[in-house]
C-alpha cells in the first residue's frame, strides 16, 4: 500500500447535501473495511419497517428475550439485500468470534453468519448489535473519487452515536464530532 493512501476502515462517512446518489442522501455509514481493492460499510441511519423481533421470526428463531427485538432492522445498503449483517461490539478475549466475523482494526466487528442470531436469541451473543440487511460497497477508487467530488466527509467513528444514539440523531451527531452544525453544510464544493 503507497504510502500517501488514505485508510478510512473504523470511521464514519456522512453524506454531503447534494449527495448524487438517492440511496445515501443523509445517510450516515460505518465503514468496515478500506483497502486498495475498495470499501464495505453499512449505513446506520436507515432503518427499515422490519423489527430485529420480526426478522428472527423471519430466519426461524427465537427473538431475543430484551428490548432489542422492537429495535429496527437497518438498510446497510444497496449490496445483498437479502443478507443480514451485524455489527456489534467485540467480543471479549475468552468469548472468541463468531464464524465470518471481520474484526475492524480499532473498531467494532461485523458478522455475517448465522451463530451470531442464534447467540443473540438464546440470550448470550454481543450486548450492543445494529443488525442490517445489505451492505454499501465501492470498487477500488471509488470512494475517494466521491469523496473528491463533495460528496461524504468522514470521522473517526463512535461506537456510542452507532448504539446508544437515535437514529433520527445520528447524522447531526456524527457532524457534531466534527463541529459541524448541519445547518452550515453546503452542497457546493470550494475551489480557491
Amino acid at each position: 500500500m503507497p504510502p500517501d493512501r488514505i485508510v478510512l476502515t473504523n470511521q464514519f462517512l456522512i453524506a454531503m447535501p447534494g449527495m448524487a446518489d438517492e440511496t445515501f442522501a443523509g445517510t450516515v455509514v460505518y465503514l468496515c473495511e478500506h483497502n486498495e481493492n475498495g470499501a464495505l460499510g453499512l449505513v446506520i441511519n436507515k432503518p427499515i419497517s422490519m423489527t430485529l423481533g420480526g426478522l428472527f421470526e423471519k430466519v426461524e428463531l427465537t427473538p431475543p428475550d430484551d428490548e432489542r427485538s422492537a429495535g429496527p432492522v437497518f438498510y446497510g445498503g444497496p449490496v445483498q439485500t437479502d443478507r443480514g449483517f451485524v455489527l456489534h461490539e467485540p467480543l471479549d478475549a475468552s468469548g472468541g468470534h463468531y464464524n465470518a466475523t471481520l474484526s475492524v482494526p480499532g473498531g467494532l466487528e461485523m458478522t455475517t453468519s448465522r451463530d451470531v442470531l442464534e447467540a443473540l436469541s438464546s440470550g448470550a451473543g454481543p450486548r450492543r448489535v445494529l443488525v442490517t440487511l445489505g451492505y454499501s460497497g465501492w470498487a477500488a477508487g471509488q470512494l475517494e473519487e466521491e469523496i473528491g467530488r463533495n460528496g461524504w466527509i468522514t470521522v473517526d467513528a463512535s461506537p456510542d452515536i452507532i448504539f446508544d444514539t437515535p437514529v433520527e440523531q445520528r447524522y447531526e451527531r456524527a457532524l457534531a464530532l466534527l463541529g459541524i452544525d448541519p445547518r452550515m453544510l453546503s452542497s457546493d464544493a470550494g475551489h480557491a
